[in-house]
């Protein structure tokens, strides 16, 4: 399935607790978001669920597909249209199949060798990161930069979303890498205005043709 990635919304527990979930990623949504990822690396299963509904509830009529991240069972029962799994959340073949074909499945990638061993088939885009270090998880891989980035973004064979401490002035250095988008937490999360933040980047990232 062709995704828009042109910009990614990764949602963050505490950084959207002040404003709530739903309302931060609705703003974010009108200033230009294309895709939602719903990450809580805390919440259990049972949590997650009513969570994720209500999220998909809120998207309703957007147009905007909502992802949750790593939890198989959470994006099954919620009726999210997708799932992001990193390298150790389970296998590609399995997601795929538990999830049929028509849904969204995109996989963390960090270095050329987990690249050269992905089933493309199975996949809808790549997450490439971390661009940089980033408080919002702390047990990252070595970050990339802008030129790992690059060589990753340029052998991969599917659409791909850089992710890692980016902000809206790395909008273009990202697109020069190669990157089809920009996934970003704490720079619309973490905001008083996710709405104007989310648009600062949609006004450098309106996708290819």
């Amino acid at each position: 399935m062709r995704v828009d990635l042109s910009l990614y919304l990764v949602t963050d527990p505490e950084l959207c607790a002040e404003r709530g979930l739903e309302e931060t990623v609705v703003a974010a949504v009108r200033g230009g978001v294309t895709l939602v990822q719903l990450r809580d690396k805390h919440a259990s299963d049972a949590e997650l669920v009513p969570v994720a509904r209500r999220l998909k509830t809120a998207l309703a009529g957007s147009s905007v597909p909502l992802l949750i991240n790593d939890r198989l069972e959470v994006a099954l029962a919620s009726g999210a249209d997708g799932l992001h799994i990193g390298q150790d959340d389970g296998e590609v073949d399995d997601a795929r199949a538990a999830l049929g074909a028509d849904a969204i499945l995109g996989l963390s990638v960090q270095t050329p060798e987990q690249l050269a061993r992905i089933n493309a088939a199975k996949l809808d885009y790549l997450g490439l990161g971390p661009v940089f270090a980033t408080p919002s998880k702390r047990d990252h891989a070595q970050p990339l930069g802008f030129d790992g980035l690059a060589e990753l973004a340029g052998a991969s064979p599917l659409p791909t979303v850089a992710i890692g401490g980016l902000k809206a002035e790395h909008v273009e250095a990202v697109r020069r890498a190669g990157a089809d988008g920009l996934a970003v937490i704490s720079a619309i999360c973490g905001t008083p205005d996710p709405e104007a933040a989310a648009r600062s980047f949609h006004q450098g990232v309106a996708p290819r043709r």
